[in-house]
């Protein structure tokens, strides 16, 4: 997020000074990274939790529709740093990967068809395919069949263009960009606390960890985009608009395989139904993924509960974010989510063998020996007031700016990083509000598609997708 905002900036206002600050020794090695990720490449077309069904058997796509239509946007952006010169090799950090969702039994069946119908209708969707065809779906994906017996109703539907993005590889150009472009970028270097002066700027306490020398620096616009650090430091800022919020983070695992040869049989991302109570970002998938250019394969996430907010943080992080004014928001979710809370404990006390019995639900055939358990990176969902249950948790992002527009901050999960660009076109919207109108010819040119709907637009839709698809490499 912070990578491509500072990029973004570059793009538009080249007369601002950048500086990004680092608390880690390199770009990318917390949320970003492609082992703590729990999805690369959301896009909504494959990940049925954001296809809810209604209580009239129908399936809604507009929230999945509203996630095609950003990660669109976050692919013109990216073609256009490519078309430029920032970004280059982008099949270092994107690939062409098929999208599916895979179900079994009645129930879910019915669902998934209800869900092809509803999407197929669309025309960010058109491509979408279905099937309840076993052989169909050994085509699609060999080790969703080898080894599973018959008499169970399977179902499976596919995008065949879809993508895998190495999230980790490609902050780390952004950040080489930003820097090659003139910012100052500082590892290992830990923002410590925000204050508001007087004439509007904020003076931003930071201490480097490898010296230990503590320095003050000035800003006219702080992003604090530190992931599950985030929260932390917009605590410190005292801005009224961080009142209220808190954070329930959630730790993960993933089995990774060592076997070359069952790697090369998988090729897609492959969805399941997430189990009562989970979170989003929970949902089972047998993941195809290209992590520094090399291909992997992956099945997870297996969630728990710690309360880091960072994977490097400490179990302090919990505790410690703890205000008079988010107490009552975090007691009220408590209350509300017995079955996630459930769901976690269930998670922790899973043994070795019951995880390879989740993955042999995916891959009958799959063998222990063949998979390495793995921890992934933390996500902390963002818990805030509502004025009719006292606090909600809320699953996704959430983009916060005062109201002069001197400081913004990101808190939440998934959709994420495959959503960056146009959360930051957001965020320089409402900071840069006096300027945005000149900014905007500048966006249009990077975003063919900057403020209009692909999905009401099957010309423009179909201009964007085979140019984007040209630039970027994508089969």
């Amino acid at each position: 997020m912070s990578a491509t905002l500072g990029v973004m900036l570059q793009e538009v206002d080249p007369s601002l000074t950048v500086a990004l600050l680092e608390a880690e020794g390199a770009a990318g090695l917390e949320s970003s990274d492609p082992w703590n990720n729990a999805g690369t490449g959301h896009a909504a077309l494959c990940e049925l939790n954001y296809a809810p069904l209604n209580a009239d058997g129908t399936v809604s796509a507009q929230k999945a529709l509203t996630i095609n239509e950003q990660f669109h946007v976050s692919r013109q952006f990216w073609a256009h740093l490519v078309e430029t010169g920032r970004l280059k090799d982008p099949n270092t950090f994107i690939n062409s990967l098929p999208h599916m969702s895979f179900v079994w039994g009645d129930a879910h069946a019915d669902y998934l068809r209800a869900r092809y119908e509803s999407f197929s209708r669309e025309n960010l969707f058109h491509e979408m395919e279905h099937t309840e065809d076993p052989e169909v779906i050994r085509e699609w994906a060999p080790l969703l069949m080898e080894g599973r017996t018959g008499g169970q109703r399977l179902a499976a539907s596919r995008f065949k263009h879809g993508t895998d993005v190495d999230f980790g590889a490609l902050t780390r150009k952004l950040v080489e960009s930003l820097e090659e472009k003139g910012a100052r970028v500082e590892f290992n270097t830990r923002v410590k606390n925000l204050t508001k002066n007087a004439d509007g700027t904020w003076s931003v306490a930071v201490k480097d960890r490898n010296t230990g020398v503590e320095r003050v620096e000035r800003a006219r616009f702080v992003f604090v985009g530190a992931g599950g650090g985030a929260l932390h430091l917009l605590q410190k800022s005292g801005v009224p608009e961080g009142k209220g919020f808190a954070g329930f983070p959630i730790s993960g695992q993933f089995l990774r395989c060592t076997n070359p040869e069952v790697i090369e049989k998988h090729h897609a991302k492959v969805y399941g139904q997430a189990q009562v109570g989970a979170p989003p970002m929970s949902v089972p998938h047998l993941d195809t993924r290209f992590v520094n250019g090399k291909r992997a394969l992956m099945f997870g996430p297996y969630a728990g509960f710690s309360t880091k907010f960072l994977k490097r943080g400490t179990y302090f992080d919990l505790p410690l974010s703890l205000r008079t004014s988010n107490i009552v928001p975090m007691l009220a979710v408590a209350k509300d989510n017995m079955d996630l809370t459930k769901y976690l404990v269930t998670e922790v006390l899973k043994s070795r063998e019951s995880k390879d019995g989740s993955l042999r639900d995916f891959a009958p055939a799959a063998e222990g020996k063949d998979w390495e358990l793995i921890t992934a990176g933390q996500r902390v969902q963002v818990i805030k007031k509502d004025k009719l249950k006292h606090g909600i948790l809320q699953f996704g992002t959430e983009l916060i700016t005062t109201q002069d527009g001197s400081l913004g901050a990101l808190l939440g999960a998934s959709p994420g990083a495959s959503t960056a660009a146009p959360i930051m076109v957001e965020l320089i919207r409402r900071a840069f509000g006096d300027k945005f109108s000149e900014y905007e010819p500048k966006f249009r040119e990077m975003i063919p598609s900057f403020g209009q709907k692909l999905n009401d637009n099957p010309e423009l839709l179909a201009e964007v997708e085979e140019h984007t698809s040209q630039v970027l490499n994508l089969a």
